[in-house]
């Protein structure tokens, strides 16, 4: 049911009966190693190129959250996935393996909640029993495609954030155990005049803010609805810029309560500049750290909005100014 301008409530309540976040070597010094079902110790993961290891990051995430889900491959009715290599082939190509109906999508690094959000729509409106939402990224892929190869040893600003290597999956039914997906606010694309791509987490910000405020009008409600309120990859950077525009509009959320996944995903002591991005930043913390922090009752009610840089090299080289989304869903226990 559509609420307000851009909500919309899940009058059913899809359930997450199983999630999965995969990680590469990287993510096993950060943080939330603890909350993450495999990690491993080489970016190439056995494979011949970034690409193909982004693949098998993805099918691990789908193939482990079907196993935790407790349910057969064969029982999905619907696979939405997206990332960001070209013509998003990692998540096709796990569709390939996979065997499964499938809609590929594109949102950038806000894909993961945008996936969520229509699989949790399809599965509460009856058009799926079951369906599969997930999403991946690689550092090296990333950096090869859409700046330099990481081989280059190009020096970065500060601003520059590092790409998560890894995949998170959900799977969403219509009854089981598990958190449930209440509502999703799909956001608008906003551009700044921003163009530096070294400097992502700033061009983001407003997106984010614009899509909780939305939200927020949309449901009439504020920042004391939630327990947490996490933003997807603004980084050190975008998140305090989206802290001062949201009190800037009158929103006021706690210091405490305002997260962002690329904050808090590696340690202060490794060298990721301006913090995490990529699309599997938001989806390994939510469907392994967050999740997990609901599973023994340390958060009940958490508002998740994954960020979206949409330029491509193309768009960069062509002097574009980098449009952005944000999509925002919000999951109970």
């Amino acid at each position: 049911m559509l609420q307000g301008y851009q909500t919309w409530i899940f009058e059913n309540k899809p359930v997450i009966i199983g999630s999965a976040a995969i990680g590469g070597p990287f993510e096993a010094q950060g943080n939330l190693a603890k909350d993450f079902d495999l990690l491993h110790d080489d970016l190439w993961l056995g494979q011949d190129s970034y690409e193909k290891a982004e693949k098998k990051l993805l099918e691990q995430a789908c193939e482990t959250a079907i196993k935790k889900a407790g349910v057969k491959k064969e029982d999905i009715q619907l696979f939405m996935s997206g990332d960001l290599i070209n013509q998003i082939i990692s998540s096709s190509f796990t569709a390939r393996t996979l065997g499964v109906p499938y809609l590929g999508l594109y949102g950038a690094c806000s894909s993961s909640m945008e996936g969520l959000a229509l699989a949790s729509l399809m599965v509460d409106s009856r058009f799926a029993k079951i369906a599969l939402a997930a999403t991946s990224s690689h550092n090296a892929a990333s950096e090869k495609q859409y700046r330099y190869p990481t081989e280059y040893g190009a020096q970065k600003p500060p601003t520059a954030q590092w790409t998560v290597t890894g995949a998170g999956a959900a799977v969403v039914a219509q009854q089981g155990e598990g958190a449930h997906v209440t509502s999703a606010t799909i956001g608008r694309v906003v551009d700044m005049g921003l163009s530096d791509p070294f400097n992502m987490g700033s061009a983001m910000a407003p997106a984010a803010v614009d899509t909780i405020e939305a939200h927020f009008r949309d449901l009439n409600i504020d920042a004391s609805h939630y327990d947490l309120i996490a933003t997807g990859d603004l980084g050190i950077v975008g998140h305090r810029i989206a802290g001062d525009l949201l009190k800037k509009h009158g929103i006021d959320i706690p210091v405490e309560k305002l997260t962002d996944c690329g904050t808090l995903i590696y340690k202060n002591d490794q060298p990721v500049l301006a913090g995490g991005s990529g699309c599997a930043c938001a989806a390994v913390t939510v469907y392994g750290h967050f999740l997990n922090r609901m599973r023994i009752g340390e958060l009940k009610r958490i508002l998740i909005v994954a960020t979206g840089a949409l330029l491509s090299p193309m768009s960069y080289q062509q002097k574009e100014t980098i449009p952005c989304i944000a999509h925002a869903v919000s999951i109970e226990m």
